[in-house]
């Protein structure tokens, strides 16, 4: 059995890996959007293709959640020749549909916007990898269909001697690790995927689930060499900030915030403070469409959140609609929030400040010494939300150094991903003297060498930082 890592590897985005079994039987492990592109040799893919490898040869895809680095390149792996089955949990499927489909109205509109400028647009997309891997509705479509869902801890076969069970994983509304067990030869091996860690504690979500012993752990890295730092809740984290941006000031309170996951932790918290008479009585906007077709998702699987979600749920009826909440629709109303001038909370995607409606609410406030522009999330190098979380003083926008006088303050409580601490105890969870190899992936390649050098002082020598591109014989 050879694995080969295409993705994440010594980077954070872009996770694929390939599961080849002697009998050919071929395992893609997620089909994630590269947001990095390092490291990439165009002499890598096949027939000047979109993928290092043959899609058609592929026979499962099975994904461990719906976030664009983990699923944002399935339509065109279907492109190119891919016919098998895509195997995820049923709040994945539901997520993914949201996601694919967002993507690809970006995608439409970017292709519109390029037919206006060139009528070659065909010509344009064979020379740019880039637009060649912009996809529309048609063949989101087209993928979902192939999608079968399964329920966590339900054991599925998938071929002779290969068999699937999803744990779950705490980072997302149907996140899961995944479990396969592949028979060769006589023998049973084991293969562990953590997908992206979820932290314990978590608004809305369960904590993340033990992996039962595997020979082989695919482990990402995201906090591989950090702690969280926040030690109370979310609810006095989130009040502290609000008091003094907008009672003991006039100030506008700005919260970048990814539209699944992140925007409906804040919003629930938001919510709790409301019931609970602390909130104060300024207009909050949640100004994101997906956001807000997330939060009906996160409503219809309530019955997979946490204990205390649950009951929040049925005992007020809904997670996230509240008094002076304001759902934001249209471009026009997201625009107009500039010309309120009370004090209010802004919570718009993306979380790192890169694309989406929040670029406009930071840009507009930069200057704005009564704004603060709270970060809640990670974000990666090369963004907006990194040079703000990085203290930088000045950005540039529009060609322009524009000095910075808002506040800029960050809190990690609603952060998605398990800290050093917790990846460590995901790890510990295997027996060492019958853990073969550990593979670090997912995360910047400073933390994948700080967490390796944390895990051999904790008695996991056998941990390796894989290439992109490298493979290793199981």
């Amino acid at each position: 059995m050879k694995l080969t890592f295409w993705g994440a590897s010594r980077q954070v985005t872009g996770s694929m890996y390939l599961l080849e079994t002697k009998d050919d039987y071929r395992i893609l492990i997620d089909c994630g959007m590269d947001m990095e592109r390092k490291d990439i040799n165009p002499e890598d893919y096949v027939g000047g293709g979109l993928f290092p490898f043959e899609a058609s040869m592929v026979n499962a895809v099975i994904l461990t959640h719906a976030h664009l680095d983990h699923t944002g390149f399935l339509p065109n792996l279907l492109r190119e020749g891919f016919e098998g089955k895509i195997y995820c949990t049923h709040a994945t499927l539901d997520l993914t549909k949201l996601i694919l489909e967002d993507s690809a109205s970006l995608n439409q509109h970017r292709l519109k916007k390029l037919q206006k400028k060139d009528k070659k647009r065909t010509e344009l997309q064979k020379k740019d990898s880039r637009l060649k891997e912009l996809y529309v509705h048609k063949q989101v479509t087209e993928t979902l269909e192939m999608c079968v869902c399964v329920n966590f801890a339900q054991r599925i076969k998938l071929a002779k001697g290969v068999h699937l069970t999803f744990v779950p994983a705490g980072h997302l509304l149907g996140a899961g690790h995944l479990y396969i067990e592949v028979e060769e030869e006589g023998k049973t091996k084991r293969i562990g995927f953590s997908g992206d860690l979820g932290r314990y504690d978590s608004p809305l979500l369960n904590d993340p689930e033990e992996m039962p012993e595997v020979d082989y752990l695919i482990c990402e890295s995201t906090y591989g060499s950090r702690y969280h730092k926040t030690k109370g809740t979310p609810e006095d984290e989130v009040l502290e900030v609000i008091k003094s941006t907008c009672v003991d000031v006039p100030g506008r309170l700005i919260v970048p915030a990814f539209s699944i996951g992140r925007t409906q932790a804040m919003l629930y918290t938001l919510h709790k403070l409301q019931k609970q008479g602390h909130l104060p009585p300024i207009r909050i906007f949640s100004d994101s469409p997906l956001a807000l077709k997330s939060n009906l998702i996160y409503q219809k699987h309530h019955k997979s959140l946490n204990t205390e979600a649950q009951e929040f749920m049925k005992t007020h009826g809904t997670l996230f609609d509240f008094e002076n909440l304001v759902q934001v629709e249209s471009d026009k109303q997201s625009k107009a929030i500039s010309n309120y001038h009370e004090p209010c909370i802004i919570v718009s995607s993306s979380g790192m400040i890169q694309g989406g409606r929040i670029e406009h609410h930071v840009r507009t406030n930069l200057q704005n010494s009564h704004a603060t522009i709270l970060m809640i999330g990670f974000s990666s190098e090369g963004t907006l939300g990194y040079e703000l979380a990085n203290g930088k003083t000045s950005v540039e926008i529009n060609k322009k150094e524009v000095e910075i006088r808002a506040r800029i303050t960050s809190i990690d409580v609603f952060s998605g991903h398990a800290d050093l601490n917790g990846l460590l105890k995901f790890v510990k969870a295997q027996k060492s003297e019958k853990l073969q190899k550990i593979f670090i992936v997912h995360g910047e390649y400073n933390n994948m060498l700080a967490y390796q050098q944390h895990l051999a002082e904790a008695g996991y020598p056998q941990a390796e930082v894989p290439k992109r591109g490298q493979s290793f014989e199981l």
